[in-house]
């Protein structure tokens, strides 16, 4: 249950084999559900998981400028999809989603291969993308501290892994990250220095601290 609404972005955090890709692909159209039907008049631009890359070029894709320049793919353009690194498709797949014209845009696991500046930079990117087009995001993925800079409302899936799983409703950033960390048994801090969450060392003093009080997750 809940809303999303316009210039928003959604995270959605869980364990591996609980729901969120197929989730996700539900929403995508790619799979359905097996009792129910998904009634939306919306445009919907996916970035799966798993990116299968073809013999063509990265131009061949027709990316806006925007994000040619901002993602850092200007020197990629003649290069083929399949000879690409594991950040470089990564960034491809994630500007290709977001070149599309749609109403809500779907990403899962776009953090991976990319390294911890990157990561922070596509966090600013999403969030302002969100903003200036007044269009809504859903974002899967494992990373805390992405999630943490572009999620305005969260979703927190739980279950057994590869058996069964739930999500929660729409929560609040805080709401969700201590309902997250809780099930984890991991408490975060804010980094003096860097303002970044940093995981506290397990039973340390800090770590005590927060879960006595039910704060798993630092107050922004």
């Amino acid at each position: 249950e809940g809303v999303l609404y316009r210039s928003e972005v959604l995270g959605i955090l869980g364990p591996n084999a609980t729901g969120k890709t197929t989730f996700i692909k539900m929403l995508a159209d790619v799979i359905k559900p097996d009792n129910r039907e998904i009634g939306y008049n919306l445009k919907v631009s996916y970035k799966p998981q798993y990116i299968k890359p073809s013999a063509e070029t990265v131009r061949c894709l027709k990316l806006k400028t925007y994000f040619i320049k901002k993602l850092n793919l200007a020197h990629l353009l003649e290069s083929r999809l399949d000879e690409l690194s594991g950040g470089e498709l990564q960034r491809v797949a994630v500007a290709d989603c977001l070149s599309q014209d749609a109403d809500l845009y779907l990403l899962d696991e776009p953090s991976a291969y990319l390294d911890v500046e990157e990561r922070l930079r596509l966090a600013k990117y999403l969030r302002r993308f969100s903003e200036d087009n007044e269009t809504s995001v859903l974002v899967v993925d494992h990373d805390i501290l992405l999630i943490d800079y572009l999620s305005d409302k969260l979703m927190v899936f739980s279950g057994k892994s590869g058996r069964h799983g739930g999500a929660s409703e729409s929560l609040s950033l805080r709401d969700g990250m201590n309902l997250f960390l809780k099930e984890m048994d991991v408490s975060f801090r804010r980094d003096l220095d860097s303002g970044r969450p940093r995981a506290n060392k397990p039973d340390s003093v800090k770590d005590r601290e927060q879960k006595k009080k039910g704060e798993y997750y630092y107050s922004r």
